[in-house]
């Protein structure tokens, strides 16, 4: 009798690991700073899937904390431009190759080559995630011949996927409509949150400044210079600017050159567990998009549902995303043009309007719990056949 309960037992385990699935997911970051693929990573981790995580290391990558799932960073000789790109996926499809999977989750464009042709050979699921209009970035406006490499992969591969989301309903129609697919949303929305945490991470200032916050990639068209400029014309505030990228050394001469350095303060990138602490001291969220092409238009960023996580109201520009989301909720207010005396007299009358102020942190309250990471969660079980 023992004998055949001792088998069951064994029968039963051999099965439920089988049930499990081994996902990999790739990305061509150094997994630091990336919110919207850790979330997406814990999430596949419920049920005790086994999730790896792929990327790369750079010479200043931060070390990695440790995580629900198991991450793995590559050294790479190259790191920018057609060189990075092509050793990346060259490496990423031997790695692919040679390492036993179930699902591959392919994070944007610069990802989806490998891991298509590996899905293709070894006949696995793959997944997309289109983080943004990858052909349409303010970076290959002017570089033709790069965008056309793109756009062939892209028309190559999008209308073979079957499983694919992306951050918006704008970018999913776009896809939908171009390539005939079935592109689902999943927005980059931050998990609830305990009011109680969110209260302990908040510090006084003892100078008594209003903090003006911009989180996230510091690249051309972010409006970041502008917010500089207008400090020029603001008292009693600083402008916390958190993340690196492009222009992050362009933007520091420039701090220094108008003279605004007692007024700017530049954290670099931070680990995301950590960008949560800054964010809750701020009293204004900035996302101030220019127009440059299609993908900033219809972008939705991160830091703005970072900015209601921690119920700080928001001065943002008037893109169609942006603007439905902060409208609906009543959280924030827009600039009309990007000019720093325009944008120094918007933000001074934010501060100094302060029942419109309390208003919105009212709304903020109410925007914060019904934009939680749990519903997004839902879809993303469904893509890859995952019980909630």
């Amino acid at each position: 009798m023992q004998f055949f309960i001792c088998y069951f037992l064994i029968y039963q385990q051999i099965q439920f690991r089988n049930h499990l699935k081994k996902i990999i997911l790739s990305v061509t970051n150094d997994l630091v700073a990336d919110n919207r693929v850790h979330k997406i990573a814990n999430s596949l981790c419920k049920n005790n899937n086994n999730i790896l995580l792929i990327g790369r290391k750079l010479k200043n990558s931060q070390k990695i904390k440790k995580r629900n799932y198991k991450c793995k960073r590559m050294k790479l000789f190259f790191n920018k431009g057609a060189l990075f790109y092509a050793e990346y996926n060259f490496r990423l499809f031997w790695l692919l190759l040679f390492t036993k999977s179930d699902i591959l989750l392919s994070n944007d464009l610069d990802t989806l080559l490998a891991n298509f042709l590996c899905a293709k050979i070894k006949r696995k699921k793959l997944v997309y995630d289109s983080h943004e209009y990858f052909t349409e970035v303010p970076e290959l406006l002017n570089r033709k011949f790069t965008k056309k490499i793109w756009l062939t992969i892209e028309k190559f591969i999008l209308p073979k996927i079957k499983y694919s989301y992306t951050v918006c309903n704008s970018i999913a129609d776009i896809y939908n409509n171009k390539y005939g697919i079935n592109m689902k949303v999943i927005r980059n929305i931050p998990t609830c949150e305990d009011k109680q945490l969110l209260e302990t991470l908040k510090v006084s200032d003892n100078l008594q400044r209003k903090i003006i916050i911009y989180q996230g990639a510091v690249n051309i068209g972010r409006g970041i210079e502008y917010v500089i400029k207008a400090m020029q014309y603001i008292d009693n505030s600083i402008f916390w600017i958190i993340g690196d990228g492009d222009i992050f050394n362009n933007l520091k001469k420039l701090t220094r050159k108008i003279n605004v350095e007692a007024k700017v303060k530049f954290f670099g990138k931070l680990p995301f567990d950590e960008l949560k602490k800054y964010t809750v001291q701020a009293d204004l969220g900035i996302s101030l998009e220019e127009n440059l092409g299609l993908n900033y238009y219809y972008a939705l960023p991160n830091k703005l549902f970072d900015y209601i996580h921690a119920e700080i109201p928001i001065l943002a520009s008037q893109l169609p995303e942006i603007k439905r989301i902060i409208e609906k909720y009543k959280i924030g207010t827009f600039i009309s043009e990007h000019n720093e005396k325009h944008i120094a007299d918007k933000i001074k009358e934010i501060f100094s309007q302060t029942e419109q102020y309390n208003n919105w942190k009212s709304n903020l309250k109410i925007a914060h719990q019904k934009l939680c990471w749990k519903h997004e969660e839902n879809i993303l079980f469904e893509l890859f056949d995952i019980e909630k």
